[in-house]
């Protein structure tokens, strides 16, 4: 195995992490924050939504913007880049 296939596992290993922590299959846009440990800020992921560039399944109930777990998380895999030293 390549380095970087080693980096990716450890990128789905902590996604799955995240996942199994979280308490429902929504992520509400406020609580964001909270779902990925302070990384992602709500009014970020807003502005990203406005530009079409968040995660691909939102939806809106009542004045709330949510997202399915699996949305965002394939979302961040799909933003992860490894670093070099």
């Amino acid at each position: 195995m390549t380095q970087e296939e080693n980096e990716f596992d450890a990128v789905v290993e902590t996604l799955k992490d995240l996942e199994s922590k979280w308490p429902s299959s929504l992520v509400p846009r406020e609580r964001i924050s909270e779902f990925t440990g302070g990384l992602i800020n709500p009014r970020t992921m807003a502005n990203l939504d406005s530009m079409g560039q968040g995660p691909a399944k939102r939806m809106r109930i009542g004045r709330k913007v949510v997202y399915s777990v699996d949305s965002v998380l394939d979302w961040i895999k799909n933003r992860t880049e490894s670093l070099q030293d």
